[in-house]
């Protein structure tokens, strides 16, 4: 009997395969029989003039990757492994501009300055305001349910309490969350037809959230204010950010802060009821664990990229300089080799070493603390408000390269 393979020209970037699923079956194969493999490219479908890039798959590999960035570079390509073939290189090399695509030591410099945001006593401060807000966007979401009880959990749940963590922690006014909702959207959701978004319109929005940011502030360092934004910008001369680099921060939070943690508590809402053991449990134990499980099975980022700066090797697979590398957190966070029954969705799991919050090393979530909290937070609410929550369609997932996300999940309270 063959050896089962790959199909011919699967390419786990395709927008088409992550709409329709995460391709848990595809990424067994390849950590059994070819846990470092080539996927080919057609030359400019990602918007990198290549011939495609390696996928890395199991957790020791993602690893490994992710915490040597003197051998694998989030700068020389982006961490963003596909872009729509219409994007040009001059985008590209804007992007560079993000904390998540840089390489130390600028990015040591920056993320050095940033994390001033993200202390454990910063995050504390955050509590009460973001358990506050979890009840009323719940008691919100049940006022505008229909007559049958259903409502659309993403839309009037999951997408809130990360926006207004977001603008609690950067001193945003709250009337202004849905502009950096709608920015975010526009960025993210380029290959996605539904969206009807081009590279171009995404552009815009970005730089629409840079604008914004940079007025922000200019008005913090003119009148500073007990927030994160003039910590961060107050004197430039004194290791702060400047208003641009503030602005392409702001850009990080949009997008890694707000995309990624809505989509969490989406998959983790689907998972507790397809799994109705684990939402009993939840209600009734409320396990310290949850969260890190939740982004474990849910694993927002399916992959990021690096892009090899010297000749070297990989699972005893030869990689050449220049040559991009894809890091598959879906994949290394069903790795059998770490965890047991990886299939299985289990709240009271522990240890949890998964890979959703990066793989390690300098480019590890610097807001983790953040997502826990908002997860454990919306989750307490949502158990003590709707206990008997159900599911009444399928979700309907975003049209993405890279992201795992659901754009509707249709639940009701009856």
């Amino acid at each position: 009997m063959p050896c089962p393979a790959l199909p011919d020209g699967f390419d786990f970037t395709d927008p088409d395969v992550l709409q329709a699923r995460v391709p848990f079956p595809e990424f067994t194969l390849l950590r059994r029989s070819e846990p470092v493999r080539w996927i080919a490219q057609r030359p400019g479908i990602s918007g990198f003039d290549d011939a495609g890039y390696w996928a890395v798959t199991r957790h020791a590999d993602v690893k490994y990757v992710s915490t040597h960035p003197e051998l694998f570079s989030s700068n020389l390509n982006t961490a963003v492994i596909r872009f729509n073939e219409s994007i040009s290189r001059d985008q590209i090399e804007v992007q560079k501009m993000i904390m998540l695509n840089m390489d130390p030591p600028e990015h040591t410099r920056v993320r050095q300055i940033v994390q001033r945001g993200f202390t454990p006593r910063a995050i504390r401060s955050l509590e009460d305001a973001l358990r506050s807000r979890s009840h009323k966007i719940v008691e919100a979401a049940l006022e505008s349910a229909a007559d049958d009880g259903s409502f659309d959990f993403v839309t009037n749940v999951a997408v809130e309490l990360p926006l207004q963590a977001i603008a609690e922690l950067i001193g945003v006014p709250q009337e202004d969350r849905s502009k950096i909702f709608d920015w975010s959207n526009k960025m993210a959701a380029y290959d996605d037809p539904e969206y009807a978004i081009t590279e171009e319109v995404g552009a815009e929005a970005a730089m629409e959230i840079v604008s914004y940011a940079m007025h922000l502030a200019a008005a913090r360092k003119e009148c500073p204010a007990k927030d994160i934004v003039s910590q961060l910008v107050a004197a430039e001369d004194e290791g702060n950010l400047s208003s641009d680099e503030f602005g392409f921060f702001v850009i990080l939070l949009a997008v890694a802060g707000n995309e990624t943690t809505r989509n969490a508590i989406t998959h983790g809402m689907h998972a507790f009821l397809t799994h109705p053991d684990q939402w009993e449990l939840f209600k009734r134990e409320r396990p310290v664990t949850t969260a890190e499980e939740i982004v474990r099975w849910g694993t927002p980022v399916v992959s990021f990229q690096r892009t090899a700066t010297q000749d070297t090797e990989l699972g005893d697979v030869r990689i050449k300089k220049g040559d991009r590398v894809g890091i598959f957190y879906s994949s290394a966070n069903h790795d059998p080799e770490v965890f047991e029954n990886p299939d299985v969705f289990d709240i009271t799991r522990d240890p949890n070493p998964h890979l959703g919050f990066g793989g390690g090393g300098p480019h590890f979530c610097l807001g983790k603390s953040l997502a826990v909290l908002e997860i454990n937070l919306i989750f307490n609410a949502v158990a003590e408000a709707m206990p008997q929550l159900r599911l009444t369609g399928d979700p309907r997932r975003l049209r993405s390269a890279w992201l795992n996300g659901v754009k509707e999940l249709q639940v009701s309270t009856r």
